[in-house]
């Protein structure tokens, strides 16, 4: 009877990623075709292994530099949100003061609004400090926006930690910023590495901030890149486009694969320990 009952869940969740899996498959298969083939000429589900397309869309679009562009902004900006959100979080978690509530609840309703929102006031502040069409610009705006979650996520993560093991440490000569960074941090690793995987994919993808922020073509990032090749070079290229598309995807894929189960790993002891 048990096998019976899973039976269906097993067959739901098959579908399920099937479902999700197709666009992939879709955008595999004609990154894969000849110039001038489609999705409706011949075997749909049998590619013409052309992988040509993957070079001239690569010498053609500003994927290369988009992609150093990308990995320089989310690598700034992860480092920001770690160390600032960390030791906000343990100032939270350890001194629940009148001013360190008021401070969290402010970031708790930030979270409530959307980033795009703050778009035109931030854009007035960026030019003041000249970090308009600036990689460090860009990586300060996404830490900012990302921080407040990672407070959230890491001050639960501190306060489940006992007191004790940094009394033990203030009492064989360590200061509380000694005892932060030499006790407390290395035991938020499962914590950093959920806030690490699910914001970097974010500030690696976005877009509606980087519209605003890297206009200059030598500053854009990987969806730019891609938006500004399919309106102006591809056209109805399906082919080019799909290889381009292949090529921003694939590190993303690869860093999830390598970081999957730290991710697991750090959801679900914020979900037991939260």
């Amino acid at each position: 009877m048990k096998s019976k009952a899973t039976f269906p869940r097993y067959l739901a969740i098959i579908l399920i990623c099937l479902l999700c899996l197709c666009p992939f498959v879709v955008l595999l298969i004609l990154s894969l075709n000849e110039p001038g083939s489609n999705m409706y000429d011949g075997n749909v589900l049998i590619p013409d292994f052309y992988f040509g397309n993957y070079a001239e869309g690569w010498a053609k679009s500003n994927i290369g530099r988009a992609m150093i562009n990308s990995g320089i902004i989310t690598l700034t900006a992860l480092l920001l949100i770690v160390f600032l959100g960390a030791m906000a979080g343990y100032a939270v978690a350890r001194y629940p003061n009148k001013f360190n509530r008021m401070v969290f609840n402010i970031m708790l309703c930030c979270m409530m609004i959307p980033g795009i929102i703050n778009t035109v006031p931030l854009y007035t502040l960026m030019i003041k400090i000249k970090a308009v069409n600036t990689l460090w610009g860009m990586a300060c705006v996404c830490a900012t926006l990302a921080l407040p979650q990672a407070v959230f996520v890491f001050s639960g993560f501190i306060r489940a930690l006992p007191r004790e093991l940094e009394e033990a440490a203030v009492i064989d000569g360590c200061t509380p910023f000694m005892a932060f960074w030499r006790i407390v941090f290395p035991l938020l690793m499962p914590s950093i590495s959920a806030v690490v995987i699910l914001n970097g994919f974010g500030i690696w993808n976005n877009y509606s901030q980087a519209v605003f922020f890297l206009q200059s073509s030598a500053k854009h990032n990987v969806p730019q890149a891609l938006s500004v090749y399919f309106q102006q070079f591809a056209g109805a290229k399906w082919n080019l486009m799909a290889a381009t598309a292949v090529i921003a995807i694939v590190p993303v894929v690869v860093i999830f694969l390598i970081f999957q189960k730290s991710l697991m790993k750090g959801l679900t002891e914020g979900a037991i320990k939260g």
